[in-house]
């Protein structure tokens, strides 16, 4: 499930979301049960196939851990795609933020109705926009109708941009500039529209309400009592650490692929999206969270309360937004919940079952120009991800 940008081709990416399939992988987001004999290797091979130049995949159940690697993770030396390697979460991101958020509605320091004007005067304005009816509820659940600034710091979609770019930082204010000079998708509450402006906002209300960084606070709050090691929150920083598999964007369906594992930082360093780790401790966190370690129940419901996303909107049908996480409909009955991230040349997309009992991270670490391709693409990932939490091993 890939999120569009306004004027960006559909196959070149987006800052991931909920990783929503295209046209053709939502028409097929329900497949049919699966066979005995289907494999968690099985699907990444799929997925490789699908011509996929390196596929990941991590699968944990109460019986144990099941791995798979496909492809190769370096087009060059041709090595393998390695164990447990290091990956950019993309807007998987947002779900560690709505976590402090509803933290800090826990501990009463903040309130999911209190309005963005009210904690960030004056920053949302312009445009049609008033901060004044903008909730950090509507943040949370893209119910805002804010715009997406990822338009204004990818205006070509091409390799040039890429590289021209690509080691360029804004501060949020900056970046929510840059948005609000556009006109509102809708008035607050009365419409769904994923943005990626919301999460650098709730960000900046972490900071404002704590007197820290939402970096800081996601540490202090969610990766040190887990225990995550190998989760960070790099910000401008452009290295992955090794190992980890080369990420390779396609721009033009006609162009090679380009090693993009240097993250474009336009779009990469902020709290919508900047986050790196690992499939084990992604596993860990979303089952943490699913299963009640992370929040209280009222807030946990509250996380879990969610609204439609419209039909045409890149999104399996059925599929319900909440505050940082999506739910989606398994094809065995029930719903799973999760969050997808994407930047140029890989696409990642976690998920749990909703007691947390299974959970499953893909990674794939290339990305084509072809709508259709990618549509390939998708549909095999979220078949993947279906049948590891239905019964796969």
């Amino acid at each position: 499930m890939i999120f569009r940008r306004t004027r960006v081709p559909a196959a070149v990416l987006t800052l991931a979301l909920s990783v929503p399939p295209s046209g053709a992988a939502a028409r097929a987001a329900a497949p049919p049960p699966a066979p005995a004999a289907w494999s968690v290797q099985q699907g990444a091979d799929a997925l490789r196939d699908a011509e996929v130049t390196g596929v990941s995949v991590r699968l944990d159940t109460p019986e144990g851990a099941v791995t798979a690697r496909s492809g190769v993770g370096d087009l060059h030396s041709r090595r393998p795609v390695p164990r447990d390697g290091y990956l950019r979460l993309g807007s998987v991101t947002k779900t560690f933020v709505a976590t402090v958020v509803l933290q800090l509605v826990d501990e009463g320091r903040l309130t999911l109705d209190r309005t963005v004007e009210e904690l960030l005067p004056g920053v949302v304005s312009g445009a049609g926009i008033d901060g004044r009816k903008i909730t950090v509820r509507d943040l949370l659940r893209h119910t805002s109708g804010l715009p997406d600034y990822t338009a204004d710091v990818f205006p070509e979609p091409s390799a040039r941009t890429y590289h021209a770019n690509r080691w360029r930082s804004y501060r949020p204010e900056q970046l929510v500039a840059l948005a609000v000079r556009h006109e509102p998708a809708f008035p607050p509450g009365a419409g769904w529209a994923y943005s990626n402006t919301n999460y650098v906002l709730a960000g900046m209300i972490i900071r404002k309400v704590t007197g820290r960084s939402w970096e800081q606070q996601v540490h202090e709050r969610v990766l040190r009592p887990l225990g995550l090691r190998r989760t960070d929150t790099p910000g401008a920083w452009p290295f992955l650490p090794q190992p980890h598999a080369s990420d390779y964007q396609q721009f033009a369906e006609d162009g090679p692929l380009v090693d993009t594992t240097i993250p474009y930082r336009p779009f990469d360093t902020g709290a919508d999206g900047s986050m790196t780790g690992t499939a084990h401790e992604l596993n860990r966190f979303f089952a943490a969270l699913a299963g009640g370690r992370l929040l209280t129940p009222a807030a946990l419901a509250a996380m879990r309360t969610t609204v439609p996303v419209p039909e045409g909107s890149g999104h399996p049908t059925g599929t319900r937004d909440g505050l940082g996480v999506f739910s989606t409909p398994l094809s065995c009955g029930g719903s799973y919940l999760g969050h997808g991230g994407s930047g140029f040349g890989y696409v990642v997309l976690a998920a749990t079952t909703t007691d947390g009992r299974r959970t499953v991270t893909v990674s794939a670490h290339s990305r084509p120009a072809d709508p259709a391709a990618a549509a390939r693409q998708e549909g095999a990932q979220r078949d993947l991800v279906d049948r590891a939490l239905c019964r796969g091993r």
